[in-house]
């Protein structure tokens, strides 16, 4: 499917057009547009389908929020659904955006639905969405649905933007850390190397033979050093993405002093926020929590979704069925034994998700505060060790000029 740019002219008011269709071939495209009631005036591919390059710039949530709120005034204002899309890709200003929105444009003319012309494009829109979608086309909210769907992303997005935030301080630390250490090392300590190396029969403390072993290693196998790194952090990668690695990293997330708590709320706050989403458009229980599972991105507690659907299936309450999960903290379960039986369930699933959004901030502050003095205490000891590797040969050579008794007896 390639992109084309053209011109063209409508046949009834004479008015010129400029935009972009997706079709295989430039006959196709000019076939397309005559179907719009258009006469063509140029029809010419794009830069991106003539070279055959993939875009590399990645499509935001941003983008997809405002595609969402875009697409929702349109319809909302009673434009017809291409009509609506069509002038959401001539402002979108993101051009891989752009291209998904006309090949979803060109699926949508062909005959199919909306949804499924999005399930088309995974990585822009997940499951999530398209399920959410679906269920407005179903009940004729297509607009309210994309506005649900446009909240409910940028509430996701602030959560994690939020958790982010709060690992990056700690990690700028270690990595000013590791620089100075290194530093030191390569710098400082042969330095006191030198000073030992005229002396007979002297010998240097182990944590200073120590270091300088890795200093030597640094200084004359820094290309084993760079190849090292390299492999670690692709094997690393690798391994983090199999069934295996997300398990264990999605188990320490959630136990990890001082960060289980903060991850276990935004799990709480993610998996509350997509339910209730879901919920408003009309999409069934078993559906909301499959989808769930996936949008919470643990598997531990997609595990646990997978469990409850088992027993939901076999007539038990939902807040039953994650009663005594301890992958589920205690009030949400609580709250939707609230909403099964007053009828609320998506009033009782936003209160959660608000709930938990405003605990992730707090933990956020908390997890700061914490990690500020184990950071100095770790950059203390640090500090005593290399200080050590330096003044402890020192103290020894004074020791062996005899200065420590200035009377030499």
């Amino acid at each position: 499917m390639l992109t084309f740019n053209y011109e063209a002219r409508n046949s009834a008011t004479g008015e010129k057009v400029k935009a972009q269709v997706q079709a295989d071939n430039e006959q196709a495209a000019a076939k397309l547009i005559h179907d719009e009631g258009l006469t063509p005036i140029s029809i010419v591919p794009t830069k991106d389908s003539a070279g055959g390059r993939i875009f590399k710039r990645r499509i935001r949530t941003k983008d997809k929020v405002l595609f969402s709120r875009q697409l929702s005034t349109l319809i909302n204002a009673g434009l017809p659904l291409v009509q609506s899309l069509r002038s959401v890709s001539q402002q979108t200003p993101n051009k891989p955006l752009k291209v998904v929105i006309n090949q979803v444009i060109a699926d949508v003319e062909g005959g199919k639905a909306f949804s499924v012309a999005l399930e088309k494009h995974p990585r822009v829109f997940n499951r999530v969405y398209v399920s959410l979608v679906a269920a407005s086309e179903t009940s004729g909210t297509l607009d309210s649905g994309l506005e649900r769907l446009a909240n409910q992303q940028e509430k996701d997005a602030d959560i994690i933007s939020k958790v982010r935030g709060a690992m990056i301080y700690p990690l700028i630390v270690l990595l000013v850390m590791i620089a100075v250490v290194t530093f030191m090392i390569v710098k400082v300590l042969p330095q006191v190397q030198n000073i030992y190396a005229g002396l007979p029969g002297a010998q240097l403390p182990f944590v200073t033979r120590f270091l300088l072993a890795i200093s030597h290693f640094i200084t004359h196998r820094w290309w084993a050093v760079l190849i090292l790194l390299g492999l670690a952090i692709f094997f690393g990668s690798r391994w983090a993405r199999t069934l295996g690695g997300r398990s264990i990293i999605d188990k320490v997330k959630m136990r990890a002093w001082p960060i289980g708590n903060l991850f276990m709320k935004m799990y709480m706050a993610r998996f509350a926020r997509t339910g209730t989403t879901l919920v408003a458009s009309g999409v069934p229980l078993i559906q909301v929590l499959e989808i769930t599972g996936e949008a919470v991105d643990n598997v531990h507690i997609e595990k646990s979704l997978k469990n409850a659907i088992e027993k939901v299936k076999g007539g038990t309450a939902l807040s039953d069925a994650i009663g005594k999960d301890p992958n589920f903290l205690e009030l949400v379960p609580n709250m939707l034994h609230i909403g099964e039986q007053s009828g609320a369930m998506e009033t009782m699933l936003a209160k959660v998700a608000d709930y938990y959004e405003k605990e992730v901030d707090n933990e956020i502050k908390n997890v700061s505060t914490i990690i500020e003095p184990v950071m100095m205490v770790i950059m203390g000891i640090i500090a005593l060790i290399i200080v050590a590797a330096i003044l402890l040969p020192i103290y020894g050579l004074v020791n062996q000029s005899g200065f420590t008794n200035p009377g030499g007896g």
